[in-house]
C-alpha cells in the first residue's frame, strides 16, 4: 500500500474514534445531570397536611369543677365509648376559662354515638367527673377539610358555629378568602357541617395573631365576607388551646 494512503487512511481512524468517544462522554454526562436532577426534585417534595376526606368528629363544651378530677374520669370511661365506636381525640381548655372545656372524639358510627349521646349513663358519668350544668355545646360534624400540620404548643384556637343559606356556596366563598385570614393572624385548620344539617357550619382555625385576628373578627371586611358566602346567624366563638391530644 502506498505510505501516503496508509498514513490518510490511519488519520481517518483516529479521528473517527475520537469523534465517537467524544458522543459517549456527552451522553453519559447528561444522563448523570438528569438523574441528579430527578433526585433533588425528589428530595424537595414534601407530603401535604390537608386531609379533605370526610370523618365524623363529636364536639361537646362543658364547664367542670376541677379538670384532674374530671379528667381522670373522662379516662376511666374509655370502655363505655369504644363500645359505641368513639375514640378520645383532643381535650381543650378555654382562654378565658380553663376549667371551660371542649373535647373532640372521633366517631365510627353515626346512629351508635347519637344513641351514646342520650345515653343516661353518659349523664350519670359526666356528672361522676364533675361536669356542671349542661353542655353549651354537643354535636356530631362532617369534617370536610382538615390541616394536620403540626402547630406551636399552646398556640390559640377557636371554634366557631354559624348557621348559612346553602353549605356549597359558603365553602366556595369562604374558601376564596383564605389569603385574607392568613394576613391576619388566622390560619384554617378543621371545617364540617352537622351531619343532619349541613346549614349548621363549624369552624376551628389556629389564631396566630390574637391582636389581627380579635381586629378582623370585628372588621367590617368579615362582615362583608359573611354577607356575601350567605351566613345567616350571629357567630358563636370559644377560643381554646389544646391541653391534651390522643
Amino acid at each position: 500500500m502506498n505510505p501516503r494512503n496508509s498514513f490518510f487512511l490511519l488519520c481517518c481512524t483516529a479521528l473517527l474514534f475520537f469523534f465517537s468517544s467524544c458522543g459517549e462522554n456527552t451522553n453519559n454526562t447528561s444522563t448523570a445531570a438528569d438523574a441528579d436532577s430527578t433526585a433533588n426534585n425528589a428530595g424537595t417534595t414534601t407530603a401535604s397536611t390537608i386531609v379533605t376526606s370526610p370523618e365524623t368528629i363529636m364536639t361537646v363544651i362543658h364547664k367542670v369543677a376541677d379538670f384532674a378530677k374530671w379528667k381522670a374520669s373522662f379516662e376511666a370511661h374509655d370502655s363505655m365509648k369504644l363500645a359505641s365506636g368513639i375514640h378520645n381525640y383532643v381535650i381543650g381548655r378555654g382562654v378565658d376559662d380553663s376549667n371551660t372545656l371542649l373535647v373532640a372524639t372521633k366517631v365510627d358510627d353515626i346512629d351508635k354515638a347519637k344513641a351514646f349521646m342520650k345515653d343516661p349513663g353518659l349523664k350519670a358519668a359526666m356528672k361522676q367527673g364533675g361536669v356542671i350544668g349542661t353542655p353549651s355545646v354537643m354535636t356530631l360534624t362532617t369534617e370536610v377539610y382538615q390541616d394536620t400540620a403540626t402547630l406551636s404548643p399552646g398556640i390559640t384556637r377557636s371554634l366557631t358555629t354559624f348557621t348559612v343559606k346553602d353549605w356549597d356556596a359558603w365553602k366556595k366563598v369562604f374558601e376564596s378568602h383564605r389569603q385574607t385570614r392568613l394576613d391576619n393572624g388566622i390560619t384554617d385548620r378543621v371545617y364540617g357541617y352537622d351531619v343532619d344539617d349541613n346549614h349548621k357550619v363549624s369552624l376551628v382555625v389556629a389564631v396566630n395573631d390574637t391582636a389581627k385576628a380579635r381586629a378582623f373578627w370585628t372588621s367590617d371586611l368579615l362582615k362583608q365576607q359573611r354577607a356575601e358566602s350567605g351566613v345567616t346567624s350571629q357567630p358563636q366563638r370559644f377560643l381554646f388551646r389544646v391541653v391534651q391530644r390522643y
